[in-house]
Formats: C-alpha cells, structure tokens, sequence
C-alpha cells in the first residue's frame, strides 16, 4: 500500500519525555551521597569566623575532605586546572594532595567556595550539594533524550514477541553480522571501510533486519545530513540477499527538513515513526 507523506508527516509527535526525562532524582542522590561524611565535616566549616585557619587545620585532621571540593564546583573529575592572575599554573589533585594545604586553602579562597561557605550563603553543604547535583543533571537531558527513541522501539519490538540476544540484539556492528550470518555486508561497509554500527538487529528465519531509531524534537543541520545517510544505507543495503535496513524517526524538528525526509521517504521502503509502530507495524514488517 503506498503512503503519503504529508499525511505521514502528520503523525509525527513534539516530545517522547517519560517521567524520568526532566530530573533523575535517583541519580542525584547517590552522587550526593558518594561523599556525604566528607561533606557533613565540610559542613562543620559554615559560618566560620576564620575559615582559612580553620579549613587548614580540618585538612590537616581529615585529609579525604578534599575529595569532595570537585562538586562543589559541579566539576566531575578530581583534578582541576587553574592558571593564576600572575600566569602561575597549576593542577590540583583531590585524591592525593599534590600541594600544601595552605596553597588548597588558596584554591578554596579564590574560588569564592570560603566565601560561599563561611558567610552563611549557605547553611548545609550537603543540601547545596543536592542543588548541584540537580543542575548537572537537567544538563544531562540531552543524552537522556537520546537514548528514549531507543527505548521506545526497543519495547516495541518486544512487544513484537522478539527476545534479546536470541531474535535481536542491541547495537551491532556490519563486522558482527557478518560473522553471525555469514551476509556480505561490503555494499555498506565500503569493503570493510567503516565501522557503522546498528541500533537494534532483528532476526527471522527469513530475513536480518538492521534498525536505526532517532527523534528530533528540535532543527538542525544534523537532520538532512541524516536523511541523505540512511537513504544511501537503504539503497545500498537492496544488494545484500537476506537483509534490510529499516529505520524509525518521529520528532517535530523534521518539518523543518521535511524535503530530504520526503527524498528518502520516497526511496526507502521501511521508513516508519512512532505512530506505525503504536498501530502494530512491526508485526507486519519482520516476518
């Protein structure tokens, strides 16, 4: 049955945010609470009259306090860079104290962290610690929005009746199908060139399916450079016997690229959004 692509185009949806999508509270607490004792004798330090002398001096007693200085800065690793106003440069480590601790009382004071701490604009550095945490990860959205198409066809195609790591598999590369089938998969690797990897693989006895799956709820350069790759995956994939390339896209951001989408649209026989797959298209198509 033909389709048209207006109508198609129609179908597609402004946002696949789950509940978890916006803030991931789970998350939050456990980095917080990765050093919440060095925290808790950080804590001890707030409103401090004389924070330099007391922070050198609580260093000195619990020197695994440092550990925890990176968050505070909503920096992940434990090792910070800084290039001072007289060109100086150094690289402080929070692990293993790699300077005296007057020169981390300098690092602490220069980044406005004593000031923050000992002048009661906070009053818990546990819970301060929480706020960072949550603003890391509102940052970490996009990278959760990436994987929700993923999901989203994942589940999809269990509820098609396929299982994983027997009927399908996750993220394999042309190499690994070559070696589990036995297919020719030269047409797409470019001889065995590149190293494109699949979303999902789909197995029948009749056929293998490699699957790629995206959402964009937004424009963006990226999206015809998308559309012009799987159109030439789909037409090079016609020439390996047994296999089919299908690809699963929806979002918004596509109206603003509707032109290329509708170039391979029209090339590309198993081009589908969230609206077929709800409508049980997978049961039509692996077979």
């Amino acid at each position: 049955m033909e389709r048209n692509f207006a109508e198609w185009l129609l179908t597609f949806t402004d946002s696949i945010a789950d509940y978890k999508y916006y803030i991931d509270f789970e998350t939050i607490y456990k980095n917080a609470n990765k050093y919440k004792v060095e925290l808790n004798i950080i804590n001890s330090l707030v409103g401090s009259k004389n924070i330099e002398k007391d922070f050198i001096e609580l260093v000195k007693k619990y020197p695994e306090v440092l550990k925890c200085i990176p968050t505070l800065l909503a920096v992940r690793q434990n090792e910070i860079k800084v290039l001072d106003n007289d060109g100086n440069r150094f690289e402080y480590n929070f692990d293993n104290m790699n300077y005296s601790v007057e020169q981390y009382s300098v690092f602490m004071k220069e980044t406005g962290l004593f000031d923050l701490i000992g002048n009661h604009i906070i009053n818990n550095v546990y819970d301060y610690v929480l706020g960072v945490e949550s603003g890391l990860n509102s940052n970490a959205r996009k990278n959760r929005g990436g994987h929700l198409m993923e999901d989203l066809v994942e589940s999809f195609i269990k509820k098609a009746g396929f299982i994983k790591n027997e009927t399908y598999f996750k993220e394999m590369y042309l190499q690994d199908i070559e070696k589990k089938w036995k297919l020719d998969m030269s047409f797409i690797s470019n001889k065995n060139q590149s190293t494109k990897r699949f979303d999902f693989v789909v197995k029948t006895d009749n056929c293998i399916y490699g699957i790629e799956s995206n959402f964009y709820a937004s424009s963006g350069s990226k999206l015809n450079e998308t559309a012009r790759s799987y159109k030439m995956i789909a037409e090079e994939s016609k020439n390996i016997i047994g296999f089919k390339f299908v690809w699963f896209t929806d979002g918004i951001g596509w109206y603003s690229a509707k032109n290329n989408l509708q170039e391979t649209f029209d090339t590309m026989d198993d081009i589908y959004n969230i609206y077929d797959m709800k409508n049980g298209i997978m049961k039509e198509i692996f077979k």
